[in-house]
């Protein structure tokens, strides 16, 4: 079924904004000044917009990074009709890393609930009747017991989550000596424990932390619908902090939240234009937890359609191509189909285990015959 006229010629207005800003940020199939013989256009017929598809060449450069893209490019990506963006996604992917590989992480809850923080997805925020209880921190030999197992399921890296606003000082004490026990497994360690100091930070740099996880969750403009208690411009700070204390990043967003496209093509663009990408982006869809607000009543948000979020992959891998791009919580409730649909569109990172903090995962068995059945296989 061809797209409606008016899709057509939305898309072909902003392909052509977008190459008039940046040649290089659109396909060059849809850039009517690639090719001399304009073989490389849109040819426009009946009122529909017909790309060449047949005429692209092959492609040959490596995809460059690039730090200043611009909402209108990345609009112009997600306009892109399903079967090039998929195309360019893949061979983004494929310019950087192996296609059949994908990374597994195991991610623990090491502190659940009582998070003052009002995130309206999260149901370890103290104020919402989530039936999650508050916890204590976790003992280090229990932490370190959980990493022997996920090692021994063949995950590479070992996330520990805590559901704090920033972790107090006694605390980090413990943190750091969990990610020494990680670290001494030969696992990738890495932690989200909210807000960090400098000194923070400087700590668990000298503990071994390898990566440190603090997603911006959504556009600067819709973050406010979402999360009162924190402000964007706290978290790129946590993020600058992270960097400059030589650890890893790892930061990306969840759809799904009742945000809409410009929203999605906002959060991208944050990422893609920070002055070093985060080297793990991910992507997760919404898990509604019954209690929280975005799963509760008139704020209750409507599913995301999965091509949508297969689009945001598709996106995400574009415009940071040599970060991993984690296809993250939201796996329980998906088909292998749109799963398939993720690692085709560059997604080559999963987190491994049948709990995500407090939300259902995908069971290990169930992962596995999955990447099975698809020829994949276990990053190393």
């Amino acid at each position: 079924m061809p797209y409606p006229r008016s899709q057509c010629d939305e898309n072909a207005a902003y392909l052509a904004s977008a190459a008039a800003i940046n040649p290089a940020a659109v396909p060059l199939h849809y850039d009517p000044r690639a090719w001399p013989d304009n073989s490389g256009a849109i040819e426009v017929r009946q009122g529909k917009n017909m790309s060449l598809a047949h005429d692209v060449p092959p492609h040959t450069a490596a995809t460059k990074l690039r730090h200043d893209w611009t909402r209108a490019e990345v609009h112009a990506l997600f306009a892109l009709p399903f079967p090039d963006l998929m195309f360019r996604a893949a061979q983004t992917h494929r310019e950087n890393f192996d296609p059949a590989e994908v990374q597994i992480s195991t991610l623990l809850s090491i502190k659940t609930g009582g998070c003052p923080e009002d995130c309206a997805y999260c149901p370890q925020a103290a104020q919402y009747d989530t039936g999650v209880k508050a916890e204590k921190l976790m003992a280090v030999e229990a932490v370190l017991a959980e990493a022997r197992a996920a090692k021994a399921s063949g995950a590479s890296r070992f996330c520990m989550g805590a559901a704090w606003r920033s972790p107090k000082d006694r605390d980090l004490d413990s943190v750091c000596a969990m990610v020494e026990g990680v670290k001494a497994l030969g696992l990738e360690t890495c932690a989200t424990l909210g807000m960090l100091t400098r000194e923070q930070a400087a700590q668990l740099k000298a503990s071994g932390l390898d990566y440190y996880n603090h997603n911006l969750d959504t556009s600067p403009e819709y973050y406010d619908a979402i999360i009162t208690t924190r402000t964007y411009q706290d978290r790129l700070d946590t993020l600058d902090t992270v960097r400059d204390a030589g650890i890893h990043v790892c930061c990306g967003g969840i759809v799904g939240m009742g945000e809409g496209l410009e929203d999605r093509v906002g959060m991208i663009a944050t990422l893609a234009s920070l002055p070093v990408h985060p080297e793990s982006v991910p992507i997760n869809m919404l898990v509604q937890v019954e209690g929280t607000p975005l799963a509760t009543g008139a704020t209750k948000t409507p599913k995301l359609d999965p091509l949508d979020f297969v689009r945001t992959i598709a996106v995400a891998r574009i415009t940071m191509p040599a970060s991993v791009v984690r296809l993250s919580a939201g796996r329980e409730d998906m088909s292998e189909e749109t799963q398939a649909l993720c690692f085709l569109a560059g997604a080559n990172s999963i987190f491994y285990g049948p709990k995500l903090l407090t939300t259902p995962n995908p069971g290990r068995d169930r992962d596995m015959r999955l990447l099975d059945k698809l020829g994949l296989r276990p990053m190393e």
